[in-house]
């Protein structure tokens, strides 16, 4: 059970992490092509925020709450941080974590994902919020 749990934990890491990134990637083209989607507030301000907390992170040498989920979970089902009970807890194991890296390299990596996110909303500003009037 806790390992499926783990497994859960891990599936959600990826899908953050897709968020951000592929996220990213359809702004740009989104934008490119003057698509409205592209440039919605809600969308765009918690694309930003995701990218933030990763960063704020990095750089206080915080771990992330869902490695750490992942790793309590791992550890009460009996199994190391790297084994999965499942192919695909596995597989999205293997694809969120790079081994050998040192820190910097991460931190680096999400600076600059940060700055990448806040030069897309000079590029291309989230269109503000719209209060509608109230028709009587």
């Amino acid at each position: 059970m806790y390992g499926f749990l783990a497994d859960a934990v891990v599936a959600a890491h990826v899908g953050y992490v897709g968020f951000v990134v592929l996220g990213q990637l359809a702004i740009i083209i989104g934008a490119s092509a003057r698509r409205e989607w592209a440039r919605n507030p809600w969308f765009r301000f918690t694309h930003l925020t995701m990218i933030a907390i990763v960063a704020y992170e990095a750089i206080r040498g915080l771990r992330c709450p869902l490695t750490v989920w992942e790793e309590q979970l791992r550890q009460l089902a009996g199994q190391s941080f790297d084994s999965a009970e499942t192919f695909l807890g596995r597989l999205l194991h293997k694809l969120l974590f790079i081994e050998g890296q040192p820190e910097i390299f991460f931190t680096t990596l999400y600076l600059a994902m940060l700055f990448v996110v806040l030069q897309g909303l000079v590029m291309y500003p989230p269109r503000w919020f719209r209060i509608r009037k109230r028709t009587q």
